[in-house]
């Protein structure tokens, strides 16, 4: 570790937040309210920390991660699974909150994950709105399954809440226009979005609300960010079939559907898809290197801030 360099882990609770500080080791622990928030800034701030990590842990490390970055502080929010990947890689199997913290220092030192910008008021509340729908979708797909086997006695109320439910996805989808068209640069990027066949309103609500980096990264960054480039498995003279893995499973599983109406209507999409099956690829190869090619198209489009326009069919 460099000594001349000070990284700090966070695990955030509902109710605490607990500190380690390497190399010192110092720990301590605040409460996860307004004045131990106040608390944290201040004391980390006279550290002058290299790297503060902290995981995402369901929203409860909203407040502490945008609290940070208001101080001035490079302050990360990285992904779970790396971290207990990270700790299993060095031995440490137990799991307590004072353990996860100082294991998240380790991880700041080691891996030093890039300090990104944080989303802004206005863009946590898109998130939010984006969220909210997918969990009233997933509420109501519920409901529905349940209504094929339900018996007589509980139909009626399962039949009122779909009904209920159906509503509030109503309201969430105006709730979501009006966000989008409601900042300038939102709407031009959700017209550009849209102007893609396979492309609708909730593919570009979800890829503007969560895949924020859009437009930033190149096409191999963007595609393993959102876990659709495909990662090589050999090993000596084996070489296996490469897959895909990690990346964000929400934006991924949107960006699937919307392929499926690429595939069918998109005309560089569906001659790239037909293409690949015909030379004997399965169909969920083909589709996955479809979606990693509608993926590579918005990518450019949003970064060059040009709307859609059918290019020359190519791998």
């Amino acid at each position: 570790m460099d000594q001349s360099a000070t990284f700090v882990g966070l695990d955030i609770a509902k109710n605490t937040i607990d500190v380690c500080v390497l190399p010192t080791g110092e720990r301590w622990r605040v409460a996860h309210q307004p004045p131990g928030l106040s608390e944290l800034g201040t004391r980390l701030a006279a550290l002058t920390p290299t790297l503060v990590v902290l995981e995402a842990s369901g929203g409860y490390e909203t407040a502490v991660a945008t609290t940070l970055a208001i101080a001035g502080l490079p302050v990360v929010v990285v992904n779970p699974r790396q971290v207990r990947d990270f700790a299993r890689a060095l031995g440490r199997l137990a799991k307590t909150d004072a353990i996860d913290a100082e294991v998240l220092a380790r991880f700041a030192d080691r891996v030093r994950p890039p300090v990104r910008a944080l989303p802004d008021e206005a863009q946590q509340e898109l998130e939010a709105l984006v969220t909210r729908r997918r969990q009233l979708l997933d509420m109501l797909t519920a409901e529905r399954n349940r209504l094929h086997t339900a018996r007589r006695s509980v139909r009626r109320g399962l039949q009122q809440h779909i009904r209920w439910l159906e509503r509030r996805v109503d309201e969430a989808d105006r709730d979501l226009t009006r966000a989008l068209r409601s900042s300038p640069v939102w709407r031009a990027k959700d017209d550009l979005l849209q102007s893609v066949p396979g492309i609708g309103p909730t593919t570009s609500a979800m890829l503007i609300a969560h895949l924020r980096e859009l437009g930033t990264l190149s096409r191999r960054e963007i595609a393993s960010l959102v876990g659709v480039a495909p990662l090589n498995r050999d090993s000596g003279r084996y070489r296996g079939t490469r897959t895909t893995w990690g990346g964000r499973a929400h934006v991924r599983t949107t960006l699937f559907m919307a392929t499926h109406a690429a595939i069918r209507w998109n005309p560089t999409i569906k001659p790239f898809y037909r293409r690949l099956r015909a030379a004997g690829k399965p169909a969920k190869v083909a589709h996955v290197a479809a979606v990693r090619k509608l993926l590579t198209i918005i990518n450019a489009m949003v970064k060059q801030g040009t709307a859609w326009q059918p290019t020359p069919d190519a791998a």
